[in-house]
């Protein structure tokens, strides 16, 4: 059974996907320092000194300062905030994923090959295929129009 598992791990599909994981999380790791950042800092100006990270629900019906306090004191609530962030590394990590496939498919495409000429043709009058070079039917006996 460890060799088994060996063979599996020693894969080049296994070791590839191990090294996709991999840069996915640091990837990860630089489009979440983008948004938290670089473009939520403008955005929460732009909305009026706004931090989204900071925008929650509070169920416990007590009155706190900020999340971190909230969480601190253990009170339930919902942090639509994170979540808003959250949508935002989404869209920009499925945007990146979208160029990159893009990118992929448009280097990888292969020209069609036209279509093959046509090898039979059907008989006019027994309408069964014959060679398109044929000037006789071989199964009506039929006389054909040169093409």
């Amino acid at each position: 059974m460890l060799k088994e598992f060996k063979e599996f791990a020693m894969r080049g599909n296994v070791l590839d996907m191990a090294v996709g994981i991999i840069i996915g999380v640091a990837f990860g790791a630089i489009v979440n320092s983008l948004v938290k950042d670089v473009l939520m800092p403008p955005l929460g100006l732009v909305l009026g000194q706004m931090d989204f990270s900071s925008l929650y629900l509070n169920l416990s019906g007590t009155e706190y300062a900020s999340l971190a306090a909230a969480q601190e004191a253990g009170a339930a609530t919902i942090n639509y905030g994170v979540f808003i962030n959250s949508v935002i590394n989404f869209i920009i990590v499925a945007f990146a994923v979208f160029l990159l496939v893009r990118q992929v498919n448009r280097f990888t495409r292969k020209e069609e090959a036209p279509p093959p000429e046509p090898r039979m043709k059907e008989c006019p009058f027994c309408v069964s295929a014959i060679a398109i070079k044929a000037t006789r039917c071989p199964n009506c006996t039929s006389e054909l129009k040169a093409a």
